[in-house]
């Protein structure tokens, strides 16, 4: 089995086909069969044949189960061209040169120390270039921009950091680096709430509306219970404000004495001193507890949260509104998702970090990228920063990873090696230390920055003595009620001011 003529550069047919000139003489090619192999990367990494197999006709039939198995183990110092974008902790770089496109110098980065490993794993070199316009790539008319566009048209061997869509494996084949990065929601952290409304925080709204209601209809039906009473059997008459006031000195511990002197008035007395005993009690132990506790507001941790904050704004970054991200906000059919990118911002993370400290603002953007910047440069000795990054982020690709142009017959030993130092844990390690070691490098390299030193950072445990504004909802019902019971003054001295009187005063 040969070819007929040679396919490489500087080749001869006698050369690479040996069976055409075979020792002996052509009489002795009819028994002899030599059989060969493409070899993509044996010549230094270029193609070139290897020889696999090398028979006599008259001799016992030799095996061929490695016939036609074309297995790709090492590329020989084949020179391989990546694509890149900037995208920390998976991948970052120094440009050579300010012009767009160039060859770069990759810092340490996830993608950075994958691509290391499979270089001396696999032996091949690499050109990493940048992707002019820094974008994953959208489709127009069939056709990709960015990284995308570059392994669609086969101008790169393959792309770091990007995610698996079902539109891009289309044009491209995908491997399966790591866990894809949330998109998360960055608002200022859950503030205290008013100290004038501590006395009424230990119970809900609806309750105090409960207690309200029950003291006016146990009023009523003490007052009209007396009057029954006092039809049948005489004595004195009571009115409706003494069951009312009652009722309500009762609930505050301070009953005023019976005011019944029949059995069921007693009765119902009795079972309501057990009611406001449960209701005071309960009123007590919540007390201390939010007296002791500060109660906070609620944080955004969902875009559910976001948009139904009054007075609200929320932004994006630039780079990150393209690709991938700009096709989950601009295609999604939700109607949330479809409010924010209505109303989303774009801008700079220092600007939109700045207006998250101003207040009515939240930043969207991935969470291991926003945590970084945030621990490098807002986040004091002590660990404090003023920003709340939800847990609750949203996955929009279900991975990251690298993409390949399709047909690169060196994907299969990629993709071996990946899931070898996946399954060992060391892709995890390497994006948390990645991750740990930028921080320290960013706080190490200048000055703890102003805007952190001006954070609170007065967070203690150490017991504090109730002031003025802790009990001043307490002198603001004090003043309420002197102002109510003034108000009732002026309507009963006008009530029972004689005729002869309000003459005089007009």
């Amino acid at each position: 089995m040969h070819s007929p003529s040679c396919l490489f550069k500087g080749c001869s047919p006698t050369d690479r086909w040996p069976a055409l000139n075979p020792p002996g003489g052509l009489a002795s090619v009819s028994e002899r069969v030599w059989v060969y192999r493409r070899c993509l990367y044996c010549n230094n990494g270029e193609a070139d044949v290897q020889l696999i197999h090398q028979y006599n006709i008259t001799s016992v039939p030799q095996p061929t189960d490695n016939l036609f198995r074309e297995q790709v183990k090492t590329l020989r110092g084949r020179k391989l061209r990546i694509v890149t974008v900037p995208y920390f902790p998976y991948m970052d770089f120094e440009r050579r040169t300010e012009e767009p496109g160039g060859i770069i110098n990759p810092k340490d980065s996830v993608d950075t120390r994958l691509i290391y490993a499979f270089a001396s794993a696999l032996n091949f070199s690499f050109e990493i270039r940048e992707e002019p316009e820094q974008t994953w790539g959208r489709k127009t008319n069939g056709s990709y921009s960015g990284m995308m566009g570059q392994l669609q048209r086969e101008e790169t061997d393959f792309s770091t950091i990007s995610g698996a869509t079902a539109e891009r494996l289309k044009v491209v084949e995908y491997l399966r680096g790591y866990p894809s990065d949330l998109v998360t929601v960055i608002s200022l952290k859950p503030s205290l709430l008013p100290q004038y409304l501590s006395l009424t925080r230990p119970f809900e709204g609806e309750l105090w509306l409960a207690l309200m209601v029950s003291v006016v209809a146990w009023g009523g039906v003490m007052w009209i219970l007396q009057r029954t009473w006092r039809w049948f059997a005489g004595g004195r008459r009571v009115d409706f404000s003494t069951t009312l006031l009652y009722g309500w000195g009762a609930l505050l511990e301070q009953p005023p004495p019976v005011l019944s002197v029949s059995n069921s008035g007693r009765l119902l007395v009795g079972w309501w001193l057990v009611f406001c005993l449960v209701i005071t009690t309960g009123f007590r132990s919540s007390l201390v507890a939010h007296m002791t506790v500060q109660g906070k507001t609620l944080p955004i941790e969902t875009f559910e949260d976001l948009v139904k904050q009054d007075n609200w704004k929320w932004g994006i970054e630039a780079w990150l509104f393209k690709g991938e991200p700009l096709d989950y906000f601009s295609k999604h059919t939700d109607p949330v998702v479809q409010k924010l990118y209505k109303h989303m911002e774009v801008l700079e993370v220092d600007e939109a970090l700045e207006k998250v400290l101003e207040g009515g603002f939240t930043l969207v953007d991935f969470d291991n990228y926003v945590n970084i910047i945030v621990a490098s440069r807002y986040t004091d000795a002590r660990g404090y920063n003023p920003f709340y990054v939800s847990k609750k982020g949203v996955s929009i690709v279900a991975a990251f990873g690298w993409s390949f142009r399709r047909g690169a017959p060196f994907i299969h030993r990629f993709k071996q090696l990946i899931t070898r130092l996946e399954d060992t844990g060391i892709i995890s390690y390497w994006i948390e230390d990645v991750i740990a070691r930028r921080v320290r490098e960013n706080r190490a390299a200048a000055a703890m920055d102003v805007r952190s030193a001006k954070t609170d950072t007065t967070q203690d445990d150490n017991k504090v003595p109730l002031g003025l504004h802790h009990m001043q909802g307490a002198f603001y019902l004090l003043f309420l009620g002197s102002g109510v019971a003034l108000l009732i003054l002026v309507g009963e001295t006008f009530t029972h001011t004689p005729d002869h009187c309000l003459g005089l005063l007009q």
